[in-house]
């Protein structure tokens, strides 16, 4: 399901990754993260793909709650674990999203 944003703007937090091999515990803290991210003042909602690279994209309000959200404490050792056990590499990158459309066929 694709998320229900706003009218614009608002910011997208766009995470990709590529993994190491196996699990190692990082389904269940993927989502833990996206339940403890709706949680969020400012949190808009979020699209994920996984494959040989895997994005997820995150949609917030404004710059201060993306801000808050990365100082989370759960959010933090996640990071954590991603660095020392769940990734290869990763890249962050935030981006206001100023216009959106679509379709959606009945």
């Amino acid at each position: 399901m694709l998320a229900q944003t706003p009218t614009p703007p608002y910011y997208s937090v766009i995470f990709t990754s590529i993994r190491t091999e196996g699990d190692n515990g990082y389904a269940e803290m993927a989502d833990r993260m996206v339940e403890l991210a709706r949680q969020q003042d400012g949190f808009l909602g979020v699209e994920s793909a996984r494959n040989e690279i895997g994005i997820t994209v995150s949609y917030w309000r404004d710059l201060e709650s993306i801000r808050k959200w990365k100082e989370h404490i759960e959010h933090s050792v996640a990071r954590e674990k991603g660095r020392n056990e769940w990734y290869q590499s990763f890249k962050v990158r935030i981006a206001k999203v100023e216009r959106d459309y679509g379709f959606e066929q009945e």
